[in-house]
């Protein structure tokens, strides 16, 4: 709770209201589907935005790889992804990529006894964990760390997404960016093949998996962990500093980016910065460049969308954990809205002066 401001309340409030009402029948609707992991922010913006744009958003959270073949496919307005596609990918589909917001993914463990963010871990130990190398709790390799908590003789129980998921393309490359042995075995990407452990659907599937299973240890969205009051974890960053997954350090990761690469694709994972949480990562919206007719409005209704967001609801994204965007790339994301995205006759869809 900061400022008297209970976020679990404000988030299962999120979760519990549908998105496409019907009370305004002027209301137009957007449809957007993929990630998980932004999805308590894209609700909490639609409750928000939907009297003074009178736009409704049904967002559907089916996971990054389900976004971005549903936006391939036009069946939607929008896909959202964590894992930004490159130049080539974009090309080929001919899609827009923009960042909204920054998240954090955080490690979540199920140790009775232990104390929220009291327990430590070391790049190394993480990678040994998800490769099945650690078969107990307190073996030698995490008692060194952990010296004044009892660890219990619990199995190590791994849980990772089983769907395609842009929360474990971040974890993933994290892995790889700690571990050669990692990067050239499972490697990173939206989906691979774990050595290791459980798998379920969505941040929600792990986040059950691990609050059932004593032992268990996985990745979740740091929003997730927040709103489920769930166990996190240290890790150790890149500079050598053990850190608790808290708002300070994730926007020293944030602080870092660098909004003018090609397609926004900002790097914040494993910074060298003492104060930086080692896994942090914007999170993307796709759209289509070229809309056909009968689509402008609601690409054109997708915008304004995002657009009262970032004027708008960088407050309701702290208050829910995610990192708001500085007004320079909200500045660039706009730019790049009305210079490339265009109607069948060749017009900007966007146009600041007609909001």
């Amino acid at each position: 709770m900061q400022n008297g401001f209970n976020r679990r309340s404000l988030m299962l409030g999120a979760a519990t209201l549908p998105i496409a009402g019907t009370a305004m029948a002027q209301q137009a609707t957007i449809t957007g589907a993929g990630a998980t992991f932004p999805r308590p922010l894209y609700e909490r913006w639609s409750q928000a935005a939907r009297e003074p744009l009178s736009v409704t958003l049904n967002y559907q959270s089916i996971g990054s790889g389900g976004g971005i073949n549903q936006i391939t496919a036009r069946t939607v307005d929008f896909g959202a992804t964590d894992a930004p596609l490159t130049t080539a990918q974009l090309t080929e589909r001919k899609l827009l990529q923009f960042p909204t917001v920054l998240g954090s993914v955080v490690l979540s463990a199920n140790l009775p006894g232990v104390a929220d963010n009291a327990l430590r871990l070391t790049p190394e130990v993480i990678v040994d964990i998800f490769f099945g190398r650690i078969a107990r709790w307190n073996d030698p390799k995490i008692a060194e760390l952990n010296r004044d908590i009892r660890l219990p003789p619990l199995p190590v129980s791994p849980a990772y997404r089983a769907d395609g998921s842009g929360t474990t393309w971040v974890f993933t490359t994290y892995l790889s960016r700690v571990s050669t042995e990692w990067r050239n075995g499972p490697g990173a990407g939206t989906a691979i093949s774990w050595p290791a452990g459980n798998g379920a659907r969505g941040n929600e599937g792990v986040s059950n998996i691990i609050r059932n299973t004593p032992g268990a240890i996985g990745y979740i969205e740091n929003a997730y962990a927040v709103v489920n009051r769930m166990t996190t974890t240290q890790i150790r960053n890149k500079a050598g500093v053990f850190l608790k997954p808290e708002m300070p350090q994730f926007l020293a990761a944030a602080a870092a980016a660098d909004w003018s690469v090609p397609n926004f694709a900002a790097d914040t994972i494993d910074l060298a910065d003492p104060a930086a949480w080692p896994i942090t990562s914007p999170t993307y919206i796709l759209l289509p460049i070229d809309p056909p007719a009968e689509k402008v409005a609601a690409s054109r209704n997708t915008m304004r969308f995002f657009d009262w967001a970032f004027s708008n609801g960088s407050e309701i994204a702290g208050r829910l954990e995610y990192i708001a965007l500085p007004q320079s790339a909200h500045s660039l994301v706009r730019s790049a809205w009305a210079n490339n995205i265009k109607d069948p006759a060749g017009a900007a869809v966007w146009n600041p002066t007609r909001r």
